[in-house]
């Protein structure tokens, strides 16, 4: 069956937006159920336009080892931002890196720019998709290239290998 007559265009989404709901409401009464069934066939059914391509989870289980590693890098960063903004003015070295990019889909490249940006001390400024750069503003930039390789091994290769890219 094509994608413009299929009933679940995106399941994963379909399936996230029940639990989403069932947890938001605190409930799994009948109800809330048909509520959030109702909102997981609707929500993806009107947005699938804007889904330019459909995307293949080729290791789903790599997705929960990442929002880990998304998780503890985030509390360990809270550490380290706090100690810099605590300290001496003089260790505060913002700067821009650019990060070059292995991923070409918009939608990756995108997960990518807001993994960063979650990381206290580094926000995505910009993405050039043509050139294939992410630019990253960072509190810190002593070692630009240590930052290009954090981010290129900690995020972009399980994301590469998550979506298939």
């Amino acid at each position: 069956m094509s994608r413009s007559f299929t009933f679940f265009p995106h399941p994963l989404l379909s399936a996230l937006l029940v639990v989403l709901w069932l947890l938001l409401n605190n409930s799994i009464e009948p109800g809330q159920l048909i509520l959030g069934g109702f909102f997981g066939i609707v929500v993806p059914l009107f947005t699938r336009r804007f889904w330019p391509q459909r995307l293949g989870v080729g290791r789903p289980l790599l997705v929960i080892k990442l929002a880990g590693r998304v998780v503890k890098d985030i509390v360990s960063a809270n550490f380290s931002v706090a100690l810099v903004v605590l300290g001496p003015t003089e260790a505060v070295k913002p700067g821009f890196v650019k990060v070059p990019l292995d991923v070409d889909s918009d939608f990756v490249t995108t997960l990518l720019a807001t993994l960063v940006s979650l990381t206290p001390g580094t926000v995505s400024a910009d993405i050039d998709m043509e050139k294939r750069v992410l630019l990253v503003h960072t509190l810190n930039s002593d070692d630009p290239e240590a930052l290009i390789q954090e981010i290129k091994t900690r995020y972009e290769a399980p994301i590469k290998e998550i979506f298939l890219c």
